[in-house]
């Protein structure tokens, strides 16, 4: 009995996604057409990465209440408006969704597979989300520099990809030269509870609970000294350790 009917929630929040995405990204769409041929194209691509953030809202806090409920705690409320550097563990496909809990204008650094998504992937090409693995080190470099420079956020995943279970996989260090070249701010990122939300390999969603922690930023200040592998790792510790109490006991 408790299978059917985690099916048929399933059922149910896929319809619900297919006939937002149906309806919600034309819409979304036609209103940033509509507004840009008043606005720069600086002022667009804001607008394309709001529209993707709304997107997300409603994906993650809406489509799935009451049955998957998101919990997001920001710890780092003085560390002002950025940009960041955002770097997250990765334990489920749907964790790029989850940005959208993040406050401000962001970008993703993404694999290829997302681009070739219907529509998702047009919208994400549109508001610049940076293709790791089709970019020269040098160019992914300028990109994000350039980000930066304007004011945006940008989102990484350095496990490059989804880990097997809790234990979260070496990071690769790409991210963190970036940091060292441009002193951002990095604000580690903690999600626990999508690793089943859906598991590996299946679309299956199981009802519960995804907790996000935004850790306070570790400034130029505390990793100057650093060179990217001990940065990276150093990261990836303040990640596990505050994973290690979110979940304690379960």
């Amino acid at each position: 009995m408790k299978r059917l009917c985690q099916t048929g929630l399933n059922l149910l929040f896929d319809g619900l996604f297919l006939a937002f995405s149906l309806v919600g990204i034309p819409v979304l769409a036609l209103f940033v057409a509509c507004l840009s041929p008043f606005l720069s194209r600086r002022q667009v691509l804001r607008r394309v990465r709001r529209a993707i953030s709304w997107y997300g809202k409603v994906v993650i806090f809406v489509l799935p209440f009451p049955w998957i409920r998101i919990r997001y705690r920001d710890f780092g409320k003085g560390d002002g408006p950025g940009p960041f550097l955002y770097v997250c563990n990765h334990r489920s496909s749907s964790d790029p969704f989850m940005m959208a809990c993040l406050p401000g204008e962001c970008v993703q650094v993404v694999n290829i597979w997302p681009f070739r998504l219907p529509a998702l992937g047009v919208a994400a090409k549109l508001a610049g989300y940076l293709s790791v693995r089709e970019m020269a080190p040098e160019v992914f470099m300028s990109r994000a520099a350039a980000l930066l420079e304007e004011g945006v956020s940008i989102i990484a995943f350095p496990e490059g990809t989804r880990a097997r279970g809790r234990e979260m996989g070496p990071f690769h260090g790409t991210v963190f030269r970036v940091a060292l070249a441009t002193r951002a701010a990095i604000v580690p990122i903690c999600i626990s509870g999508t690793e089943s939300r859906p598991p590996r390999g299946s679309l299956h969603l199981e009802p519960g609970v995804i907790t996000i922690h935004r850790l306070p930023a570790v400034r130029w200040e505390d990793y100057r000294d650093l060179n990217p592998f001990q940065l990276k790792n150093e990261v990836r510790d303040i990640i596990a350790r505050e994973l290690a109490v979110m979940e304690d006991g379960r």
